[in-house]
């Protein structure tokens, strides 16, 4: 039972410490893209950057981008991400399995993951916008 508990605790801390990680540096290179918008030092204007998962999001559930926080929209894509993230991560570093193994899992894991968290968080500002 003692060997259990160890390995939930390695669990849980090396779970905490890849989200963490992963939702600063994540977060911040999206922000980065929404700042840097407009025109450049030199005057010239710059090419605005989309970020995929907002365009995805828009393009699956026919989200109008009036109604859009896209502030909001992407702190939470960058929690979803760095959850997917460390999650898989941590989940497939404690099995005991070949590495072969392990990126089948991971794999797995992490399209389920994806395509179900952005589903719910897709439905969620579908209904949202429909509230309005």
């Amino acid at each position: 039972m003692n060997e259990y508990l160890l390995s939930f605790y390695i669990f849980i801390i090396l779970f905490i410490i890849v989200y963490l990680v992963d939702y600063f540096l994540i977060n911040k290179r999206k922000l980065n893209l929404i700042k840097n918008k407009g025109i450049t030092k030199k005057g010239k204007k710059k090419k605005i950057k989309n970020i995929s998962e907002v365009d995805y999001l828009k393009a699956k559930f026919k989200l109008k981008d009036k109604e859009l926080n896209l502030d909001s929209m992407i702190i939470i894509i960058s929690l979803i991400n760095a959850f997917i993230i460390s999650l898989v991560s941590s989940i497939v570093m404690l099995l005991p399995f070949a590495i072969m193994w392990q990126l089948i899992i991971a794999f797995a894991l992490l399209f389920g993951l994806i395509y179900s968290l952005y589903e719910i968080y897709g439905r969620h500002l579908k209904h949202k916008e429909e509230r309005k």
